[in-house]
């Protein structure tokens, strides 16, 4: 029997930048559909699994997993990672990683070339494709995940409208436990999400307060799910005592691929410059993402139509709560309407 190819896919990252490539790891499974797909990540030291195998999950899109510290100089670990690498037998590797500039690319490609890997697809080797192409009008960079579709151009065209670029494949098993958190809830849903990793991210509980307490005015008939991870549960308590309806508190009760099936019936979500947002969008949730100075406008914003973006470069606690609820007003007014004529053949598949 002819033994399987190997690909090995190099990306690193956390939930939001596993989103973004999303639509990459689509084409890589469709140009190598027979072949062991095996993604080399990061692992941060405070977890025990890769971000990203928290959003690809039992999805197919890869098989198995090789996780190493990133950032580490440790010559040893570094052989160790090599010769890992060597005894899979790889014959492509398909470099799918964040713009790390030029001495980065080059230090990565002579390593891969020790480990034994012939022929390397994606690597930036030109300026254009290390950074994120910018509008001379507007100022505004393209999003990233168009950056990284433009480095696999080997690999042919990658459709980003295509809904099935966007898809998580998610399992039975993950649409029934996000499903049934929500199950006794029968008001329409507002999700929220108010975690981030930067402080630079963080719009303030103040702000939150305020701004549920009018929009509830408005919308009360409304259950309030709020997404993220278990640290932020706390401040979920905090805040929901401002909604006067249901308040569902998944901060770490659901895992992220689960989290994207309790998502799928919201009208509306709202969160900070983080994975959940991406997460949400993706959902075919309209969005209104919270952005500040951390990032320039619109590398990181969600991708496709139906969202609104705040974003203020004098930092996110620049936006005010006017702003935000007034967005959100429009938002939950159109999808009403959309979402009563929607039939499920237009609805985004997850």
């Amino acid at each position: 029997m002819t033994p399987r190819r190997k690909i090995l896919v190099y990306r690193l990252g956390s939930l939001g930048d596993t989103i973004v490539a999303l639509p990459c790891f689509h084409k890589i499974a469709e140009v190598f559909p027979d072949a062991d797909r095996i993604l080399l990540t990061n692992i941060p030291v405070s977890t025990k699994a890769a971000p990203l195998q928290a959003i690809l999950g039992d999805s197919g899109l890869i098989g198995s997993y090789v996780s190493y510290p990133v950032g580490t100089r440790s010559l040893t670990e570094l052989w160790k990672l090599s010769r890992t690498i060597r005894s899979l037998q790889v014959d492509t590797l398909v470099y799918l990683m964040p713009a790390r500039g030029r001495m980065n690319v080059i230090r990565d490609k002579y390593f891969f070339r020790v480990s034994g890997i012939p022929r390397i697809i994606g690597l930036p080797a030109t300026h254009d494709l290390q950074n994120n192409r910018v509008d001379p009008k507007t100022g505004i960079e393209e999003r990233e995940c168009e950056r990284l579709a433009r480095t696999l151009f080997e690999l042919g065209p990658i459709n980003l409208e295509s809904t099935a670029a966007w898809n998580l494949m998610l399992t039975e098993r993950e649409i029934h436990r996000g499903q049934q958190l929500i199950a006794s809830v029968e008001a329409p849903l507002i999700a929220i999400n108010m975690g981030g990793k930067a402080a630079q991210k963080d719009w303030g509980i103040e702000r939150w307060l305020l701004l549920l307490k009018q929009l509830g005015a408005s919308f009360g008939d409304h259950a309030l799910l709020v997404v993220g991870a278990a640290e932020d549960a706390e401040r979920a308590l905090l805040v929901g005592q401002a909604w006067p309806n249901t308040v569902i508190d998944a901060c770490g009760r659901l895992s992220p691929r689960e989290s994207a099936a309790a998502l799928r019936p919201a009208r509306l979500f709202i969160g900070h410059d983080s994975g959940p947002l991406h997460l949400a969008s993706i959902t075919g949730v309209p969005c209104i993402g919270l952005f500040g100075d951390f990032n320039k406008p619109a590398k990181w914003h969600p991708y496709g139509p139906g969202h609104q973006v705040i974003h203020n470069m004098d930092g996110v606690t620049a936006i005010s709560v006017d702003k935000v609820l007034n967005a959100a007003t429009q938002l939950l007014s159109s999808s009403g309407r959309e979402r009563a004529s929607q039939t499920p053949s237009t609805c985004r598949q997850l």
